[in-house]
């Protein structure tokens, strides 16, 4: 009941720079409680050594208590393991099922943000014995994927690299690898950011007999907490800065890996991990390096709930009901991506007075009640777009260059470069956008040619980071400090034609109401 409640009035947020926010004080005790009371209900306790039988015991035992797996989940499991014998072929397509209550989330309280509770998961083999595990994370239909990385291990087992929500769905398609490689054995929480820690301790929880490592700088905002105050587990292990000493059955002897840590300002941290496994040839990221095409990414298209999000951007009048066709996708994505990264795009004029406001309508039918402050320009979108995806070469997020660039003076941006340019990867998983990315390591370094260069030059057009150049001098002032490399600066594209990029109601002036299209 109190789930049902919840779903029918989800928080009206309307911005989030989820790649530089820490985990909030509120936020991280409800998790932590909510965590460890379906852990509790579940009936589960760390044991000291569970044999790969022992875990499935483990977990059925833990079913007929009214936990983590019911009925449903065990038909499924018996189903599963005919499948785990027939194989599970890279050609096939992805796997979900249908958005039900098995795609339900109850603590997405921890971070109210899209889809709430309504996670749906689909599984995707995208490297020999490598399946991604999509779901989805957004704000005003800005939707993007967030991606779980499950490597078959040679020696036997699972290694999980960035837990999503372990929604009853997830854990069903999670079962079918258990069934044939064997047991979850390692978990690695890959980043201090929010959207991926707020997962990772109900993750570990409901596989408490796995190795459950976090990187080293988890901190909470406005006050230092430890980290079973942000849901980890008691369990929780420090990820070591590197694989370079350690011993050789590390992780079975088939990875290794290299943390990025940068500290952009006073009080927080970014860290990535990369991961390399040698047998598949593949590269595990988080946020360091992401891909994009015009074409959505398969959990966007995967149910009509979710689609909406694309018809609902592919709008150019507030009320118009757009076609459900390819194309209209396709415009729908490239207008998220671009807000992704930017937020208020050179592509486009935002109104952030009443007028938007007085034309709503609650009957709306994709939602939102139709309320759109961006007016687009169709030949500066599209152009926009076509700098950004360069057809799908890797690149950065804009915030995450700017968070990078302070860690250049001190060589620990180019010596973690340099690090994962050694390993012979032939494919790379970030954990958001495209994956995986077809990509080598003498192309690795491309995206972080401005710390070699001495710039902080981007490929994008200088009117879409215009808005975050002056973030930086401003918002993003008291979280992030100086760099020798100067403001982010791209290719002058002519996108808004010294427009005012943002209008309000006469008389108001926001603080941004005066920024023009190149302030350059």
């Amino acid at each position: 009941r109190n789930r049902r409640a919840m779903r029918s009035s989800p928080p009206p947020l309307l911005r989030l720079l989820l790649a530089t926010l820490p985990l909030s004080t509120a936020a991280s005790r409800v998790q932590a409680s909510s965590t460890s009371q379906l852990a509790s209900t579940a009936g589960v306790t760390r044991p000291t050594a569970i044999t790969a039988r022992g875990v499935s015991d483990h977990r059925r035992a833990a079913s007929t208590r009214g936990g983590l797996l019911g009925r449903h989940d065990r038909r499924r499991a018996v189903l599963s393991q005919a499948a785990g014998a027939l194989g599970l072929a890279a050609s096939a397509p992805p796997a979900s099922a249908a958005l039900t209550k098995e795609s339900e989330w109850p603590l997405w309280l921890a971070l109210p943000v899209a889809p709430y509770s309504r996670r749906k998961t689909i599984r995707r083999e995208v490297g020999p014995g490598v399946w991604a595990f999509d779901q989805l994370i957004g704000i005003y239909y800005v939707h993007v994927p967030i991606r779980m990385t499950v490597v078959k291990m040679e020696s036997g087992g699972l290694l999980v690299y960035a837990p999503v929500a372990p929604t009853k769905e997830c854990l069903s398609l999670l079962q079918p690898l258990i069934d044939a490689h064997g047991p979850v054995k390692t978990i690695i929480l890959p980043s201090v950011a929010v959207e991926h820690k707020v997962n990772a301790g109900p993750f570990a929880r409901a596989f408490p007999a796995a190795d459950f490592y976090a990187v080293d700088q988890q901190y909470s905002f406005p006050l230092p907490l430890p980290a079973v105050f942000l849901g980890l587990p008691s369990w929780t292990k420090p990820l070591p800065r590197s694989s370079e000493g350690l011993d050789a059955t590390w992780l079975g002897g088939e990875f290794e890996h290299a943390v990025l840590t940068v500290k952009p300002g006073p009080g927080s941290y970014f860290q990535d991990v990369a991961l390399y496994h040698r047998p598949s040839k593949t590269l595990l990221l988080c946020d360091a390096v992401l891909s994009v095409t015009e074409e959505p990414p398969p959990i966007l298209t995967s149910d009509p709930e979710y689609v909406r999000a694309l018809l609902f951007h592919a709008r150019d009048d507030p009320l118009e009901l757009v076609a459900d066709t390819a194309a209209n996708r396709r415009k729908g994505w490239r207008r998220i991506v671009l807000l992704f990264n930017f937020f208020i795009p050179g592509a486009t004029q935002a109104d952030i007075g009443l007028k938007p406001l007085l034309a709503l309508d609650p009957t709306f039918e994709l939602g939102w009640g139709g309320w759109q402050p961006f007016t687009w320009r169709a030949a500066s979108e599209e152009a926009s777009f076509a700098r950004y995806s360069a057809n799908g070469r890797p690149t950065l997020l804009p915030i995450i260059q700017i968070i990078l660039n302070r860690g250049v003076a001190d060589g620990s941006l180019r010596r973690w470069v340099s690090t994962v340019q050694r390993w012979d990867f032939e494919r790379v998983v970030p954990a958001h956008l495209d994956a995986p990315i077809a990509l080598g390591p003498a192309q690795f370094a491309e995206p972080f040619d401005f710390a070699r260069d001495g710039g902080n030059e981007v490929r994008f057009c200088d009117e879409d980071v215009a808005l975050l150049r002056e973030a930086e001098k401003g918002p993003l002032s008291f979280s992030v400090g100086t760099t020798a490399l100067g403001p982010l600066t791209g290719a002058e594209c002519a996108l808004g034609n010294s427009n005012p990029r943002i209008v309000s109601a006469p008389g108001w002036t926001p603080l941004t109401g005066g920024l023009k299209w190149t302030p350059k």
